[in-house]
């Protein structure tokens, strides 16, 4: 698909774009959303310098270094988290590219986590074919590698990792046999031509994407980003009605950023295709939205999450 008939689609009127994603979004399915847990499960340390990322050696932020978590503890917030309705356990590790033990701690994870029922997805940074390969083996459901933004608005954001070394990762995900799960943020300063590359570079991927996480960017204190100008939220439903326009069966994860959106434009969001969110108080290190809120807002959209809401 070119470059122009997606920036078509993302420039329709606002009105005529959500109707025409909401049409797609219910013809593939329905009014469900999903619920994920997302774990941290090693935090801070990490030698990249994602200029969003609180969670960079290279800058001066409140986040400090954690070990990777006890397996009691990850099995522990999953079968809480299987109480509530939540489908899928993501575990984030800050690493430019796991090492072997942090690779082979992660396949326990996973297989604890699986043993309970719950799909599984994982973040760890970069990987090579055979590091995809171990995961899969141990059961991995899912592998996030967020593309971040387009390809020439990358630079400005990341430079110890090259937009190309993330798409390798992507590629051997898909060649050992696991779901692509792959998104970006917006809000970091970049431009709608921007956007519209983005998911063009989405649409472009060695492997279709089978969830896609939307976040708009957290300013973090003492990350180069920090003092991004303020996202105007009708770009981040623009931007959700057009991926789910482009990706009529993939789930569209409202990812971070939620816990500033009203439950009026969370609902917009909804409508215009987001059907999954992270469920809990905390993502990897910024705030999430309470979590009786969200079952709240579920029940009052008329979605059935199966939890009991007093």
């Amino acid at each position: 698909m070119s470059t122009l008939s997606i920036s078509d689609i993302y420039n329709q009127t606002f009105f005529t774009l959500v109707d025409q994603a909401h049409q797609v979004h219910k013809a593939n399915f329905g009014t469900d959303i999903e619920l994920c847990k997302l774990i941290s499960v090693k935090t801070g340390g990490c030698p990249e310098d994602c200029g969003y990322c609180s969670q960079s050696n290279k800058y001066e932020t409140e986040i400090k270094f954690n070990a990777l978590l006890p397996i009691e503890e990850v099995e522990r917030q999953a079968i809480l988290a299987k109480e509530y309705g939540v489908k899928r356990i993501c575990m984030g590790a800050a690493y430019k590219s796991p090492n072997s033990s942090a690779l082979a701690k992660a396949c326990e994870y996973i297989k604890v986590v699986k043993k309970h029922g719950l799909e599984t997805c994982a973040t760890l940074g970069s990987l090579s074919l055979d590091q995809a390969q171990q995961l899969k083996e141990a059961g991995l459901d899912y592998y996030n590698h967020n593309i971040d933004t387009s390809p020439e608005y990358y630079p400005q954001v990341v430079t110890t990792r090259t937009f190309q070394d993330r798409i390798d990762t992507l590629d051997h995900v898909g060649q050992a046999g696991m779901k692509v799960c792959c998104g970006g943020i917006i809000g970091m300063g970049e431009s709608v031509d921007d956007r519209i590359s983005f998911i063009r570079a989405l649409t472009q991927l060695p492997y279709t994407p089978d969830s896609i996480p939307i976040n708009t960017q957290v300013k973090i204190e003492g990350t180069p980003l920090a003092n991004t100008e303020k996202l105007d939220k009708l770009e981040l439903v623009r931007t959700i009605a057009t991926v789910r326009i482009l990706f009529p069966k993939t789930r569209v994860r409202l990812s971070a950023g939620r816990s500033e959106l009203s439950e009026l434009e969370q609902s917009m969001c909804f409508m215009a295709g987001a059907n999954s969110i992270f469920y809990g108080e905390q993502l990897l290190t910024t705030p999430n939205n309470d979590q009786h809120e969200d079952l709240l807002l579920l029940k009052k959209l008329g979605i059935n999450t199966h939890v009991s809401v007093a």
